[in-house]
């Protein structure tokens, strides 16, 4: 017991940290290595993901701030994982004639990047695989051949560079398409800091190129794709306000479930690390049950709490101890429970923690052999009608067991409106299921998994919550 709890201790404290992966960490992989490590990784599908990657293209002209404003963004998605890929780094190497004349190569041109090699990188990526990204040697010219950086599957996969946007194929990838704008003499005087600094030119040198080929192609192809965009950032990364709004808006975005867009009335608790280390135990078939149910009553909490949340609320005045009048909002008083027997039990403890003297009613409903349909018990509040309802079952699957408790519920007078279904997991059947019979209603879950299969059980899911939570699974 001992080693099982420091390795759930571990997990946690793993899953709770920020997690950043890509162009942006400083650990090279050499090319020798094996591909063990990244193997979880290359296995995952666009099936196997409950949601694609949120891929935001960065372009703009040269030194306009774009790797700021991307390193804001990251900084600001601290608690999700992100991936920045550069263009830079398709940057072909030179041969050995193009070498002799590299004053006369032109870097900003479309063809001196290998686009089709961005585009197959960025394709593993969306679908979950994990991939190798080339280090590009900007003093040799010459792609390094011993080593390579390791990018992971994640959920925002961010493009960076000032022809991002010019290959059509690259920017029907992206969710988001980004022009950081800048002054050009702010850009011109940044590109001779950057080049003569980290690339060890000269400041002639970099004179001569802007002149030669930089303003003419960020004429040419930079500025022309900056009607592609979505966003235009003036300032670049001094922009805060542009910077904030944006992140806010890819919070959002991560935060729905494709069904969430096709049902407004379903609402998925925004998912942490945290939360993503609790599914991982909990689902985790060797889990003891006491951390099973520990766990489980951590998230169950965390769906009751956001369930509440779309309770209606009335404003109120207090005085404070200083004397001061708060204005804040007063509870819903009519409000009960009602647990679909008997894995919606497990949920009752937690609905008690956060509503003091609830009452709880209870729906026992045969699922073996008839889908479900089969009502066997219900006992609930005399004067239910008058109240909301917090319906609760830790899974929803096929949605029969739910259609039936809450066809119970209208019946007794409850408005479809005043019912909210509170569960862990949920199957994409069960919530077509029970929005298409009642889209008044509104559904709170903390994942949705991706099917069931053909003994209806949710896939991944968890087996059976019932037996795992109360112990009756020997």
């Amino acid at each position: 017991m001992p080693e099982e709890t420091t390795s759930i201790d571990y997990v946690m404290e793993a899953a709770s940290g920020p997690h950043f992966s890509g162009l942006r960490l400083d650990g090279r992989v050499p090319s020798s290595a094996t591909a063990a490590s990244s193997t979880p990784d290359s296995t995952l599908t666009l099936d196997s993901l409950p949601n694609q990657p949120f891929v935001i293209g960065v372009s703009g002209g040269t030194a306009s701030g774009k790797t700021t404003v991307c390193d804001m963004i990251i900084q600001q998605l601290h608690d999700h994982r992100v991936v920045l890929v550069n263009q830079d780094s398709f940057y072909r190497g030179l041969n050995p004639e193009e070498l002799e004349r590299v004053h006369e190569y032109n870097f900003d041109h479309p063809d001196a990047f290998d686009t089709e090699q961005l585009l197959e990188c960025t394709r593993k990526l969306i679908s979950g695989q994990g991939v190798h990204v080339p280090i590009y040697d900007f003093k040799k010219h010459q792609r390094s051949s011993d080593s390579f950086r390791q990018v992971n599957a994640s959920d925002v996969i961010i493009l960076e560079g000032i022809l991002v946007f010019h290959d059509q194929r690259v920017r029907d990838l992206m969710n988001m398409k980004i022009f950081v704008d800048a002054d050009a003499d702010v850009r011109l005087a940044r590109r001779i800091r950057r080049d003569t600094v980290e690339r060890g030119r000269d400041i002639n040198s970099v004179l001569e190129q802007y002149a030669k080929f930089v303003k003419p192609a960020f004429d040419d192809f930079v500025l022309p794709s900056k009607k592609y965009a979505d966003v235009i950032i003036p300032r670049g990364g001094d922009n805060h306000v542009a910077i904030d709004l944006i992140v806010q808006h890819i919070r959002t975005k991560l935060g729905q479930h494709d069904l969430c867009k096709i049902y407004p009335n379903v609402y998925v608790i925004q998912s942490t690390f945290q939360i993503r280390g609790m599914h991982t135990l909990i689902r985790d078939r060797d889990i003891s049950k006491h951390d099973f149910v520990f766990y489980s009553d951590r998230l169950i909490r965390l769906v009751v709490e956001h369930g509440l949340g779309h309770l209606p609320f009335t404003e109120k005045q207090v005085v404070t101890p200083t004397g001061s009048v708060y204005t804040g909002v007063d509870f819903c008083k009519k409000l009960c429970g009602v647990s679909i027997v008997r894995s919606g039990e497990s949920m009752e403890n937690a609905l008690r923690a956060c509503c003091k003297g609830i009452k709880i009613g209870k729906i026992l409903i045969h699922r073996d052999g008839d889908n479900g349909k089969q009502l066997i018990y219900e006992k609930l509040p005399k004067d239910i009608s008058e109240r909301h309802v917090l319906l609760l079952d830790p899974v929803l699957a096929t949605g029969n067991s739910a259609n039936q408790a809450i066809e119970l519920l209208i019946q007794k007078g409850v408005p479809e409106s005043h019912i909210i279904f509170l569960n862990l997991i949920s199957a994409p059947e069960g919530i077509h299921c029970v929005c298409k019979r009642f889209p008044s209603l509104k559904i709170v879950t903390s994942e949705i998994d991706i099917e069931i299969n053909e003994e209806y059980r949710v896939i991944p899911g968890l087996g059976e919550f019932g037996d795992r939570y109360f112990g009756t699974d020997d």
